[in-house]
């Protein structure tokens, strides 16, 4: 297999950042423009939106919250098995998803299995594409997660045909059969490091070959040919012999055994302890995070922007038509708005967040405040144009998830930056969970998405206050960003698996 670093920043790597792009498309396309399969669900199932809404919420936040499973996964097995594996989970959980007879078989379906099938999707791709990446890696993975948007751009008006075409069924078994594609992408996924799997593989064949020179030799061996009608002195001499060879051989190796299954037994106490420390470690490292003041306040800030921002993905659609804002199917759906916006948000907040005189967690909490803004005037908005134009506001500073990582890294360095970003995924997780549910119980309430709506900006506007207050040099308590020395990136990809 080649060295790694003979390969990094270019050559196959494009190849992998092709596939990987293609990865992320075919898999979060139709997750990411729910919104459109939604007002169908309603009408088919009948259920209050609250119930309903949870289908859309699970399908993004068990992903997210999952990962450092999903994680596991591709370290032990390689990228290549697990896109493999998501491809039929995905698949399977859409085709699953046109036979559900209601809403409870529908949230394990779409929600779960397809939502754990993309979050191995999104630990594979982002894996791969650190292993073959260094001095462009942030390019790289630009690239790669811009497949979510852009397969949300595409699959909201292509589900939307879909629907018109060949129903809600058909459309949830067509995408279902083009999902299968991801196991031609994880083709391309040629692993450049062996997986942990296949090195234990590799370490009990080994002593497994050991084993077998001490072993009897068959009886066949021992046993004179059929052909022969008599039996001489030397070949009884030569017999008797071989016998006692043998179970001189087998007191050797009886003894051994003894010793070595002796020696085992200590060696599985000494990894018990080495894995009890190394886990109180972790969990003294986990503890130190938390404690961080800025950390903290990033948290509660993702939390917040998850449970407010998110729901408007599921519901905008449905928002249009209660109010009798779109008497036919868009060409162009909201979601599909909010998509392109999103991609081209992540592109222009990235590049400004390299500026020197910007800081990044200030960028964060406007990018906050504005997105919390267009929330509060979506419920006084009275046209179709209005939520088109809302629409593209809030999914471009919903970009600001590409935010996350470089914001992260600023705040507990590079060392620590793999455990700080699976906290910070959780919560956004949990808070993508929370969302659409609330969002659909104040609807059944009241009847009307307008306190909803008005619910989530003040989630969101209250995240960026905490997250602006708690980081004024007055509250810090620690010492500021430029006292912290500058970050010295390292091409060590289990450190930045997760960065994106």
């Amino acid at each position: 297999m080649a060295s790694s670093t003979d390969v990094l920043d270019g050559g196959w790597g494009w190849a992998i950042v092709c596939a990987s792009f293609m990865a992320q498309l075919l898999a979060y396309g139709s997750p990411q423009s729910v919104g459109v399969l939604y007002p169908e669900w309603l009408n088919a199932f009948q259920e209050g939106k609250g119930m309903t809404a949870w289908v859309g919420s699970l399908v993004s936040g068990v992903g997210l919250i999952a990962s450092p499973i999903c994680s596991a996964c591709v370290d032990n097995f390689g990228a290549r098995p697990v896109t493999i594996f998501s491809g039929v989970m995905v698949s399977g959980g859409l085709m699953l998803s046109a036979f559900a007879p209601n809403v409870q078989f529908l949230i394990f379906s779409y929600g779960i299995v397809v939502g754990l099938g993309c979050g191995l999707v999104y630990a594979a791709t982002l894996t791969i594409t650190c292993q073959y990446f260094d001095k462009r890696r942030g390019l790289a993975l630009g690239i790669v997660t811009t497949g979510t948007s852009v397969g949300a751009f595409l699959y909201a008006s292509a589900q939307n045909e879909l629907i018109v075409m060949y129903g809600l069924d058909g459309c949830l078994l067509i995408i279902g059969a083009v999902a299968l594609n991801l196991m031609a992408c994880a083709g391309f996924m040629r692993p450049l490091n062996m997986p942990g799997y296949y090195l234990k593989q590799k370490a009990a064949l080994e002593c497994n070959t050991e084993e077998q020179l001490f072993e009897k030799p068959p009886l066949d061996d021992l046993t004179i040919t059929a052909g022969s009608t008599s039996t001489t002195p030397d070949k009884s001499l030569m017999v008797k012999e071989m016998l006692i060879t043998i179970d001189t051989k087998d007191s050797a190796v009886q003894t051994e055994k003894k010793k070595s299954s002796f020696l085992a037994g200590l060696a599985i106490i000494k990894v018990i302890k080495k894995k009890q420390q190394a886990y109180s470690k972790y969990m003294h490292s986990m503890y130190e995070i938390m404690q961080d003041q800025s950390m903290m306040s990033f948290c509660i800030s993702i939390f917040l922007f998850s449970l407010g921002a998110f729901p408007p993905v599921l519901f905008i659609e449905d928002v249009a038509m209660s109010q009798g804002l779109m008497e036919e199917v868009s060409v162009i759906p909201l979601v599909s708005i909010g998509a392109i916006a999103s991609c081209a948000g992540k592109l222009l907040l990235g590049m400004l967040v390299d500026i020197k005189w910007i800081n990044g967690i200030f960028l964060y909490a406007f990018t906050m405040f504005a997105g919390g803004l267009a929330l509060f005037l979506i419920p006084l908005t009275k046209s179709y144009l209005g939520l088109q134009i809302l629409s593209f506001v809030l999914g471009f500073f919903s970009g600001n998830w590409s935010l996350t990582s470089y914001i992260t890294t600023k705040i507990v360095g590079l060392d620590k930056l793999t455990q700080a970003h699976g906290i910070l995924m959780f919560f956004g997780g949990f808070g993508i969970m929370l969302g659409p549910p609330v969002v659909g119980w104040f609807f059944d309430w009241t009847q009307s998405y307008d306190l909803a709506f008005y619910f989530s900006g003040g989630c969101v506007e209250l995240g960026a206050v905490i997250l602006l207050l708690l980081n004024l040099p007055c509250w810090k308590r620690k010492s500021s960003e430029s006292d912290r020395p500058d970050v010295q990136y390292t091409s060590n990809c289990d450190k930045v698996a997760s960065v994106a």
